[in-house]
């Protein structure tokens, strides 16, 4: 007859503590993870208001060109 806990019970102990705590430590990390994104969200900048320029382009027409006539006089030898 043996006094404590059998050496396969304690394993199973152990098995499960370190379950528990691992899942603890991932459910603290994406709680932290949550709260960040939070910030980051309540933090961003408002949109600007969109800016509108309107400006009127007149059109180019060649009429306004001054034309000049020049004669070449071609002598054949």
């Amino acid at each position: 007859m043996t006094l404590g806990s059998s050496p396969h019970r304690r394993r199973r102990r152990v098995a499960g503590l370190v379950r528990w705590l691992g899942a603890a430590l991932a459910a603290a990390a994406l709680f932290g993870a949550g709260v960040a994104v939070g910030q980051a969200l309540e933090d961003r900048p408002e949109a600007a208001k969109p800016v509108t320029s309107v400006a009127t382009i007149k059109p180019w027409t060649q009429t306004n060109r001054i034309t000049e006539t020049r004669t070449v006089t071609v002598t054949t030898p």
